[in-house]
């Protein structure tokens, strides 16, 4: 895998490349389709013909005659919405893979549906976004100051003048308060969320969440390390920030933490070590990114790696940093990192 292109190594640039963990390798297909081939939203059609009305997480509220049925949205939003059978008109953000499949943050959507804008970090094409006649734009945020995630900062006036925005908080909350965001949005653009199916998806995120819980109670001495590789550098992150590991440590999950003062340096998400030094924070499970812009563990070919118990023993899985946002998809990351637990061996 190449390495990150490092243009514009903004602490967000940073972000999107490795996330919340780490710097990696970026998207380089960009899998865009005329707008004639998108797909619409039917549920959102359905939705109530007056008024339309919602309260963001940066505390904007948008208000349109009916319902938007126009949408933009980041990828992992759409995923989310598409698991609740909202469909959007375009997206932006990572979509495609090189051979042009389906990136995992698309999760189910037909990629060769959909009006791509913008593939990788930094980019999005106004243009065909204006010509999408957008009713909102709708991304996720990973800072305080309620930055769209993805929206290009350089352009961003340009784009948030065509249409207003919606902007759903992943910064510093566990993951059930942005799960419970998405499904309020969903329900506003006219999904059924009172469905056998997505009652069914919530109970069993909540049954995942306790079986994580009882694991970790379990087994407290088992230390979960978070990872993410890039060509030269291997970022450990703090439990702090983080969606996922916010809420795995509420459960109980023994998180290994970095120094304070590495932490510090990247604004809180990360301590960046040299290969040489991956091996500084002992732990028996380590969830790996498993983003495309990072190095998967199977192709990690650096030999301080290969020796760590942990990788030694097959204690190694995937991590989701950015989960898409549907009780759906967020149930198999606990129920993994709870199996993980319950069957490690103790390896640190």
């Amino acid at each position: 895998m190449s390495n990150a292109r490092a243009t514009h190594l903004t602490r967000r640039g940073i972000l999107a490349a490795g996330g919340a963990l780490g710097l990696g390798a970026v998207l380089a297909a960009c899998g865009d389709d005329d707008a004639s081939k998108s797909g619409g939203s039917d549920a959102a059609k359905a939705a109530s013909s007056g008024p339309w009305t919602f309260k963001d997480d940066r505390g904007t509220t948008v208000k349109l005659d009916k319902a938007p049925a126009n949408i933009v949205a980041f990828t992992g939003v759409a995923a989310a919405l598409f698991d609740y059978g909202i469909e959007v008109k375009g997206v932006f953000g990572p979509t495609t893979t090189k051979d042009s499949k389906a990136d995992v943050q698309a999760g189910d959507m037909d990629v060769s549906k959909l009006t791509v804008l913008g593939n990788e970090w930094g980019q999005f094409n106004i243009e065909k976004y204006a010509g999408l006649a957008p009713d909102v734009l709708i991304s996720t945020m990973f800072d305080a100051a309620g930055t769209l995630w993805y929206v290009p900062e350089e352009s961003k006036d340009k784009i948030l003048k065509l249409a207003p925005s919606v902007g759903v908080s992943v910064f510093d909350v566990q993951m059930p308060q942005p799960l419970q965001r998405m499904l309020a949005l969903a329900e506003s653009l006219g999904a059924d969320v009172k469905s056998a199916k997505i009652v069914e998806a919530k109970k069993k995120f909540e049954t995942a969440a306790e079986r994580l819980r009882k694991a970790a109670k379990a087994r407290p001495e088992i230390k979960v390390l978070a990872g993410s590789a890039s060509q030269d550098i291997f970022y450990v992150s703090g439990s702090n920030l983080s969606i996922d590991l916010e809420y795995f440590k509420a459960l109980g999950v023994n998180i290994v933490e970095p120094s304070a003062k590495a932490l510090k340096a990247s604004g809180g998400w990360f301590e960046n070590l040299s290969w040489e030094n991956v091996d500084k924070y002992p732990a028996d499970v380590i969830i790996m990114d498993d983003r495309t812009s990072t190095i998967q563990p199977a192709d990690i070919t650096e030999a301080t790696w290969k020796k760590l118990p942990a990788v030694k023993a097959g204690q190694v899985i995937a991590r989701t940093p950015e989960p898409i946002l549907s009780y759906e998809k967020c149930t198999p990351i606990l129920d993994k990192l709870a199996e993980a637990i319950e069957n490690a061996k103790k390896v640190a």
